[in-house]
């Protein structure tokens, strides 16, 4: 079957019925592949499996009802507090979770360090799909869903909210990290001639993911500055786009290191020895840089809290969370990276990045649930149902479903084919010595 669309796509002449025939033949083939690779790797009933199965059907159950009844059905969202879960989490923490991407893709694309090649493939991965899932939970939380597409379609756009930046960002985004992504499923489907082409767009969809993604993070606490008066003056600032963009580096580089600390007990079989024998010092590096943004948020807040004489609010319960939440959730983990790079300990590294996103979570909640309206009763405030905390971990089971689907049938841990890693680099960057997405390759001069 690859053979056929081969042939067709090196320029045979054939009529046109005989090409439509060819086409559907080779779509038909892809299906076939795609039917075939649903059979389970592993084990079916397994602890994860066990667990997360019900939570998912419960969940589409509740987004189909959530779609045909409206908000109404199983949420506590109001005028009052119009950012539930769906925002304030899923959307406000996911992004910032995949931020590593971004950081990542800066580092080996542009910088050109060849050591952090073995995990750009997964963490690409990983933000892509955190972007189609956690971003894409804004459509849950529209009321009229059909004004989702006003921004791309709407004969109004919006041009001066924030959310339209937004919108388009996210949007560009993802497009972004699909084109980084996609030789590896060229490969996976033996694609030769398309994945040629598909890693000569890869350098130039990271340049443009990359001046994307500082934009829209910064974008997302910029929604908050029209929140003046509704926040606590300890989280309000105007430098909260700053905070969001420095916090979204430190946040994207503990996923990468949680992630990659369960994926190599999880899809060990999978790893090549270049990822396994470069671990460590992976996760040293990481943690190195984890310590310094933290460092640099850390000491940005300091100076935020003296010029606003943040002293003053510090009494009641919201000063002594505040307090928590930026010594605790902050500087500690920031000293913990610290000793753990000093001490080559990748177990103090990796406690350090689970604080670090427990962090990030406390942080994104504050300011879109629990320092907003402070002032108001705790009886009135806004608090997730049942069904809205079921919906939330059915998109993050879902997505944690489809990476293993993804990382047990294509090369994202793997050895890249070798085919690929022979093929003749036909790109006007490799003559600058630049790097593309090919699995740890460096382009050489041929």
């Amino acid at each position: 079957m690859m053979e056929i669309g081969e042939r067709a796509g090196r320029g045979y002449l054939l009529p046109s019925f005989g090409r439509l025939v060819v086409f559907l033949l080779y779509c038909a083939g892809l299906v076939l592949v795609f039917l075939k690779e649903l059979k389970p790797k592993g084990k079916v009933f397994t602890p994860f499996n066990v667990i997360t199965l019900p939570v998912i059907l419960t969940g589409i159950f509740l987004v189909l009802r959530h779609l045909f009844e409206g908000l109404s059905a199983g949420s506590n969202v109001s005028q009052e507090f119009p950012w539930g879960v769906f925002i304030g989490f899923n959307v406000m923490v996911g992004v910032p979770f995949a931020g590593g991407a971004y950081v990542l893709a800066f580092v080996v694309y542009i910088l050109n360090s060849e050591k952090y090649h073995p995990i750009i493939r997964p963490t690409i991965l990983n933000g892509f799909l955190a972007y189609v899932f956690y971003a894409s939970a804004i459509f849950l939380d529209l009321g009229r869903k059909w004004n989702m597409l006003n921004p791309f379609l709407g004969r109004e756009f919006g041009v001066s909210s924030v959310l339209f930046l937004v919108a388009w960002h996210f949007l560009l985004y993802m497009i972004a990290q699909l084109i980084e992504f996609s030789p590896v499923v060229a490969e996976w489907l033996g694609l030769r001639r398309l994945r040629k082409v598909l890693a000569s767009m890869t350098l130039g969809a990271c340049v443009f993911g990359i001046a994307l993604s500082t934009l829209h993070q910064a974008g997302l606490g910029a929604l908050f500055m029209m929140a003046k008066g509704k926040i606590h003056p300890l989280w309000y600032t105007e430098f909260i786009p700053v905070l969001f963009f420095i916090s979204s580096i430190f946040a994207g580089l503990s996923v990468v290191i949680v992630e990659g600390s369960i994926s190599k007990r999880v899809f060990r079989d999978r790893m090549n020895d270049e990822y396994l024998n470069s671990y460590e010092e992976i996760v040293l590096g990481l943690g190195r840089a984890a310590a310094v943004s933290l460092f640099v948020y850390f000491f940005l807040k300091v100076l935020i809290f003296i010029h606003g004489q943040g002293w003053t609010y510090l009494e009641g319960g919201m000063g002594l969370w505040f307090l928590f939440e930026v010594l605790g959730l902050v500087l500690l983990p920031c000293i913990m990276f610290y000793e753990g790079v000093k001490r080559r300990s990748v177990n103090v590294i990796r406690t350090a990045a689970v604080i670090t996103m427990l962090g990030i979570i406390v942080n994104r909640l504050n300011y879109s649930m629990i320092a907003y309206k402070w002032y108001v009763p705790l009886s009135a405030r806004y608090v997730p149902t049942w069904q809205e905390v079921v919906i939330t971990l059915t998109i993050i089971f879902v997505q944690l479903w489809i990476f293993r689907f993804v990382v047990n049938r294509m090369p994202v841990y793997g050895e890249v084919p070798e085919w690929a890693r022979e093929e003749k680099r036909e790109s006007v960057f490799a003559e600058l010595g630049f790097t593309l997405a090919e699995g740890g390759e460096r382009y050489a001069k041929r």
